[in-house]
């Protein structure tokens, strides 16, 4: 792959998954310690980060290196998000509700049993 290509591959993954982790290029420069034109140049694909800061950036993102470097079919990549079906849609159910919003992120790692119990208590307290 082109150097070109890959700095677009990696801007287009990473400006995906800083919408799924509902952070922004000012959340990735704060963090980076880098100036917001260079957050801006990674999520335009105008720079490439190096390698130790592409592998930060992964830790804080909490993906896996290949996440930004390899091409994903867009509807795989987003399906890889959640551990099951089960985790997806319930995690739509809750971006669908806001009311339930705390637990949006909260819905990729625990059970469906564990989601829907802790709704139904927020069902409760909310009707009283």
């Amino acid at each position: 792959m082109a150097n070109e290509e890959l700095k677009q591959l990696f801007a287009e993954n990473l400006r995906h998954w800083l919408k799924i982790k509902e952070k922004t290029q000012a959340d990735l420069a704060r963090y980076m310690r880098v100036s917001s034109a260079t957050a801006s140049d990674w999520c335009h694909g105008n720079k490439m980060p190096r390698t130790d800061k592409i592998q930060s950036i992964c830790s804080w993102l909490g993906i896996e290196l290949t996440d930004l470097l390899q091409e994903t079919d867009p509807e795989k990549r987003d399906a890889q998000y959640y551990l099951n079906d089960d985790a997806r849609d319930l995690a739509q159910f809750l971006f669908d509700n806001p009311e339930y919003k705390v637990l949006f992120d909260a819905s990729r790692k625990i059970k469906k049993e564990d989601i829907e119990f802790v709704r139904q208590m927020l069902d409760r307290m909310m009707n009283q």
